[in-house]
């Protein structure tokens, strides 16, 4: 047996222990985990700096707020979460008690990504042990530097039976996928994300896949201009434009196109001309090597770069970068972006906005700046997407009161707060009758013409 295989059973073990874990248990460990976090926001901010040189400030916003938030949440409602819910009896079933209980998955798989690489592993993280699962981990390669960091964590605060951390590439994620977990929440591609689930159905596991796409961003005529520039382009180079959430292309309507470009220009300038160390570098070459051939082939079919575009192979940066003039043929409409380009396109209508956005896959998210309710409204009840944030963007996700999470394409399940309690947890009917009583037992068979009579008056009164 594989020292992985072995592992694979004590958490086995200890899940089948867990499973009658209290919430005060599991609230201790989310507060030793927490400790752990308020004890080394310094060695996080070096970690993603070593890994794509982000900026400390959004090491302490994205990654470290963020799994602190989302335990401070966790920890307040967690008793409350775990409380049966009684539910409504039928009265044909008259004389029981219906209710619904949140009982562990079991074992649990967590494969994270390299854009937000602490923060969207441990948060799921947070949702597993609260509802009382033993979890596998397994990081990016990519981002080495966090993902040591994080295994020094995990070794420092869990016993192996309970959090197990496994860093590698693509040998150890297959041979993770081989096992029969009791669930396995993923974060990456589209691409992946049926790689992941293809590897799940072999066992029938469940999964939560949080994927990504092309997440469009309406400007129309009504919008306020200068606050939805400040607004997207925090929102879009925020993390090197590595965020699955960033809008990825612009619809302006024509009447107010060029003077949103020029009010976005001016608001990129103010924020990143002297200031390129405020965004982050791409993770590495081979992505920086993709959207330096993402921008190639738009500019040869015609795209105008109205701000931006340089690119420092060296460093593994590219200035925020501005597009227009950019169509169909262009492969940079084709895929997810992912890095600091941003094409702006413009449209006639609210009709051609939407039927653009509805012929392609469902987006994670979709942003709207508009000063028109009725044309809010129409975005928001024939568009389809994961998340909708109206004249802001990206905010969304945050809010731990709010499901967070894709539809088909850009993902599968939800996750965050009580979202991502539920998650790791298998909701358990429970109904519970009175010994010797049930007022179906006029209907058990022999079916004698009396009990056919008592069928017909059920099906006629009830």
């Amino acid at each position: 047996m594989s020292q992985l295989q072995t592992v694979f059973e004590l958490h086995k073990q200890r899940a089948i222990q867990l499973r009658a874990s209290s919430a005060t248990l599991r609230i201790d460990k989310l507060k030793v985990l927490k400790n752990w976090l308020l004890n080394h926001r310094i060695e996080l901010q070096q970690a993603l700096h070593n890994d794509f040189k982000k900026p400390a400030a959004e090491t302490d916003l994205t990654e470290y707020y963020l799994v602190k938030a989302e335990i401070d949440h966790t920890i307040k409602y967690l008793r409350r979460w775990m409380r049966p819910k009684r539910v409504k009896t039928p009265l044909t079933l008259f004389g029981s008690r219906s209710s619904v209980i949140l009982e562990p998955k079991g074992v649990c798989l967590i494969i994270g990504p390299w854009n937000y690489p602490f923060s969207l592993m441990i948060s799921p993280l947070v949702s597993a042990i609260a509802a009382g699962n033993t979890v596998f981990l397994k990081p990016s390669e990519i981002t080495a530097h966090t993902s040591a960091l994080m295994a020094q964590m995990v070794e420092d605060i869990f016993e192996k039976e309970e959090v197990f951390l496994l860093e590698g590439g693509l040998e150890v994620s297959t041979e993770l996928l081989a096992l029969p977990f009791d669930h396995i929440f993923f974060t990456g591609s589209p691409k992946v994300g049926k790689i992941v689930m293809q590897a799940a159905s072999k066992h029938l596991t469940s999964v939560t896949l949080e994927l990504g796409g092309k997440s469009p961003n309406i400007i129309d005529e009504t919008a306020h201009l200068k606050d939805a520039a400040e607004k997207v382009v925090f929102n879009k180079f925020l993390n090197g434009g590595q965020t699955c959430i960033a809008p990825d292309y612009i619809l302006v309507h024509q009447a107010v196109h060029d003077e949103f470009v020029a009010v976005l220009k001016e608001q990129i300038k103010y924020v990143y001309d002297e200031n390129l160390d405020d965004m982050a570098g791409i993770v590495n070459s081979g992505h920086f090597h993709h959207l330096k051939f993402l921008l190639k082939d738009a500019l040869e079919h015609n795209a105008k770069i109205e701000c931006g575009g340089e690119l420092n192979e060296g460093q593994l940066r590219i200035s925020p970068t501005l597009l227009t003039g950019v169509d169909e043929k262009m492969k940079l409409l084709e895929e997810e972006i992912f890095g600091p380009i941003l094409p702006v396109l413009p449209f006639q209508n609210l009709d051609e906005a939407i039927n653009r956005i509805n012929a392609g896959h469902k987006p994670l998210a979709l942003y709207i700046f508009s000063g028109n309710s009725q044309s809010i409204e129409r975005v928001l009840k024939e568009t389809s997407a994961g998340g909708v944030c109206v004249n802001d963007g990206n905010i969304h996700f945050s809010n731990n009161y709010l499901p967070f999470g894709g539809v088909n394409n850009s993902g599968i399940g939800k996750s965050h707060g009580f979202y991502g309690f539920r998650a790791f947890s298998n909701e358990k009917a429970i109904l519970r009758q009175r010994v010797g009583l049930t007022s179906l037992k006029i209907l058990y068979p022999p079916y004698t013409k009396k009990v056919k009579k008592y069928v017909d008056l059920l099906l006629k009164w009830l």
